[in-house]
């Protein structure tokens, strides 16, 4: 669905994706994202396992027999001569997160509502940058989770890496 987000008055944040961790306890991924700054602390998302995998495989630039979805929609904006901008993780309501994607075709720009988990795996494919606003960086859920993670993934030594 398309809609116009109004203009920001504060500067986006941007992130880059660090690494997909399994959730064994949850069958779920965790999309750590790292702000390019340098910044401290990461952001991170909880996605499906396959949508974890699909963002996995964008990082790890590994190429599939037949085209996967995110693949199918960037050759489609590929042909039609509309470019990913950008993505922007935009909102978040009840500890979920919603994300935009902006296209660009012909000098216009539209926006995409998106899934955060399809923002980022589309973003991956096509190198766009991906953003979060500044509300959101500061509402992202427990601000301890750096440690959390570590444990995770102390766990997670000698198992399947994802």
């Amino acid at each position: 669905m398309e809609k116009q987000s109004p203009p920001s008055t504060e500067p986006l944040i941007e992130l880059s994706v660090s690494r997909v961790v399994e959730d064994s306890n949850t069958d779920t991924r965790i999309v750590v994202l790292a702000r390019t700054d340098g910044g401290p602390d990461n952001f991170m998302v909880w996605v499906g396992a396959s949508e974890g995998e699909s963002i996995r495989r964008a990082l790890d630039t590994s190429v599939t027999p037949r085209p996967m979805s995110h693949d199918l929609i960037k050759n489609f904006g590929e042909h039609f001569g509309v470019k990913t901008e950008r993505v922007v993780l935009t909102d978040v309501k009840s500890s979920t997160y919603f994300a935009t994607v902006y296209l660009e075709n012909k000098g216009v720009t539209r926006t995409i509502d998106a899934r955060p988990s399809d923002a980022i795996a589309l973003a991956l494919r096509c190198h766009a940058p991906i953003y979060v606003t500044q509300d959101v960086w500061r509402r992202r859920s427990g601000q301890n989770l750096d440690s959390w993670l570590a444990k995770l993934e102390t766990k997670n030594i000698g198992a399947q890496e994802v």
